[in-house]
């Protein structure tokens, strides 16, 4: 699936704008306009990366900064620190409470995208490649084509995505309730034993005549996950 980015930004008209050239470069964007409502947000589910203004109402970026990096769950979370200090100094403390990167205001948003992609890469490889390649599956996120021993496999819309967000977490079990929000979107609202019948479909074609491993692991009670045994290679 797409990386997932929050947008911490209290200027409207800021966040309007990147967040329509970040979908359009395929992200799924969320967005908060009050640190304190981010930092509620990030207890209740981490994006792949957030873009933190240094100026916001209810708690400071660099202050959320300064949390999230004390929380195990965040403190490898990719930041990006937005912000109209430009100060030697300023970029400093930036970075040395724990961004990643630092873009003074006004900044050219292809350059910010560039950098989110670039960061992406470094963090989370999968999340912005072009090809998946886990045991013999191999998942093209380009022609929406899957492979299995060199030999196409023919999935609908729902299944490619079912097996594209399992591919990208080797051994995590998500429970029914992520598999939803990862797969259908938050704002979906469908019944949890949907994503049994996907993955029973996934699974048929994924097996279909061959005799190898099934990739998928059903954790009686919790979910399902891609079984770590189909490690991602490059």
């Amino acid at each position: 699936m797409s990386a997932r980015i929050l947008i911490v930004e209290d200027e409207e008209p800021l966040t309007l704008l990147l967040r329509y050239n970040l979908e359009s470069e395929g992200f799924d964007v969320e967005s908060a306009a009050r640190g304190d409502e981010a930092e509620t947000r990030l207890k209740e589910s981490v994006p792949d990366l957030i873009l933190l203004d240094w100026m916001l109402p209810g708690i400071s970026g660099i202050e959320l900064c300064r949390r999230l990096r004390a929380r195990p769950e965040t403190e490898q979370l990719p930041i990006i620190m937005l912000t109209a200090r430009s100060e030697e100094g300023e970029r400093v403390r930036g970075l040395s409470t724990g961004a990643d990167d630092y873009v003074v205001k006004p900044f050219s948003v292809p350059e910010l995208i560039a950098r989110v992609k670039a960061i992406l890469r470094r963090a989370k490889p999968e999340m912005v490649a072009t090809l998946l390649r886990a045991g013999d599956i191999e998942l093209d996120r380009e022609t929406h084509r899957v492979r299995r021993s060199g030999r196409e496999i023919h999935l609908g819309p729902t299944e490619f995505r079912l097996l594209e967000f399992l591919m990208q977490s080797p051994g995590r079990v998500f429970s029914r309730e992520q598999l939803l929000d990862g797969v259908w979107g938050h704002d979906v609202y469908i019944d949890e034993r949907t994503v049994d019948v996907h993955v029973g479909r996934l699974r048929k074609a994924l097996n279909k005549h061959r005799r190898a491993s099934d990739p998928i692991r059903t954790v009686r009670g919790v979910g399902y996950a891609f079984n770590e045994e189909f490690r991602l290679r490059a």
